[in-house]
């Protein structure tokens, strides 16, 4: 990679750096999402900035004219020294105005020690932040067998009747309640979502095609909001409630789909300037601490977020194991977090792209209920926090542990709060 860093520093005596053209930034990213262990992120405090007016923009959007974003020359002097130091060549960069930040990810040496120079790192007292480039996966189980559907099929949602959802619905269908989807692309054009995509955000390339052909995110916005009463398909759990798709994973030559700090913290940054009251992030990796910080000003914004417990059973690593977060299992899991709310999770009917119809499983989609019936409440009542919510979807007492959450009862305890408090 012989792309200069796009970091245009015109402030004081910091350098304007020449910009890199597209294709080069879009090579880089791909040599990101190909082999994460090559990079490392690295943030440094920026205290002048200019905001880029779209959150997490990618490296070729900062180069003149016109000028689209401007990095104190600190950051600037800060950065140029720590590359020349340490040989290191730069793949991106992204402000992060929240945290007072600029990030950069920076591809290592030939032959260098990621462990060893990540540790020098930390030590350096000009470094806020140095941490790898971190790889996570989507928490669902493929299908085995794909089966399209032409025909209404509620009668075949698991998930919708476990969830009482039908009885929800008389009070509540998540009317205008904004969702963040963070995952991989979504079929927007899917017959059974019509209507309820508010915005789509691809934070890994430009490949429309493919957006509208990844499975998961299509199969996790059926779940939450797939159209209600129109005669064909399924019903989501909210389906009037608006979504918003970032994409941040993509999909594998082995089939696999895959995330990295770089791509969920653009999804996250992009999410804080969003009206999103719900997160839904459907997937689960290691403790980072870039995200890890994003999702703790995500949820100071009092935005609720609802992750999908990872496959070890325990509430642990990024995002299920940070403080305030609302994770979710699968019916079932015997080996379920004590502390992690159950929702269906095995062989639910959703969408999958092309217009048709399949089952999936995993707490990817034991989430995702959780999100359309956080929805259906947020609806009745905007003031619900987090710990509201997690106390309306709290198995009643005698209630078996794993049982899934309940959209009819927490409606109902929440219509009997509201005549018990001064809630409108």
């Amino acid at each position: 990679m012989k792309a200069a860093l796009a970091l245009v520093a015109l402030v004081l005596a910091a350098a304007v750096l020449p910009a890199r053209a597209a294709d080069a930034g879009t090579a880089d990213e791909a040599g990101m999402r190909d082999d994460s262990r090559r990079f490392i992120v690295l943030a440094v405090d920026n205290p002048l900035q200019r905001v880029p007016t779209r959150a997490g923009s990618s490296l070729p959007a900062y180069a003149p004219p016109p000028q689209a974003y401007v990095v104190g020359a600190q950051a600037a002097a800060t950065l140029a020294a720590l590359q020349r130091e340490h040989r290191l060549q730069p793949a991106a960069a992204w402000p992060i105005p929240a945290l007072g930040l600029h990030c950069v990810v920076l591809a290592l040496p030939e032959g260098a020690s990621r462990e060893a120079l990540l540790a020098t790192l930390a030590a350096d007292a000009r470094v806020r932040l140095a941490q790898p480039l971190q790889d996570f996966e989507l928490l669902a189980t493929p299908a085995s067998v794909p089966a399209p559907y032409n025909d209404p099929y509620l009668s075949l949602q698991r998930g919708f009747a476990e969830t009482a959802a039908a009885a929800a619905h008389r009070a509540s269908t998540g009317r205008d309640v904004a969702i963040a989807v963070i995952d991989t692309g979504a079929d927007a054009r899917h017959p059974d979502l019509q209507g309820r995509i508010g915005s789509r955000r691809d934070l890994v390339g430009d490949d429309a095609a493919a957006f509208d052909g990844d499975r998961h995110g299509t199969e996790v916005a059926g779940v939450i909001a797939a159209v209600a009463n129109n005669a064909q398909g399924i019903a989501g759990i909210a389906p009037d409630a608006r979504l918003a798709l970032y994409k941040a994973c993509w999909y594998t030559r082995d089939g696999a789909a895959r995330c990295n700090s770089f791509t969920l913290a653009k999804a996250l940054a992009a999410v804080l300037d969003s009206d999103a009251r719900i997160v839904n992030l459907s997937l689960g990796g290691p403790a980072d601490p870039l995200l890890s910080a994003l999702l703790q000003q995500v949820l100071r914004q009092r935005r609720i977020v609802i992750a999908a417990l990872p496959r070890s059973g325990r509430a642990e690593g990024f995002p299920a194991g940070a403080p305030g977060v609302l994770v979710v299992g699968s019916v079932g899991d015997d080996a379920a977090d004590a502390g992690a709310l159950a929702a269906p999770g095995r062989d639910v009917l959703t969408l999958v792209p092309g217009g048709r119809y399949d089952f999936a499983s995993g707490s990817s989609i034991a989430a995702a209920h959780a999100s359309g019936i956080a929805a259906l409440l947020l609806s009745l009542q905007p003031q619900l926090d987090a710990q509201g919510l997690r106390g309306l979807l709290a198995p009643e007492t005698g209630t078996p542990r794993g049982a899934s959450i309940n959209a009819g009862a927490a409606v109902a305890r929440l219509a009997a709060l509201r005549r018990r408090t001064a809630w409108p």
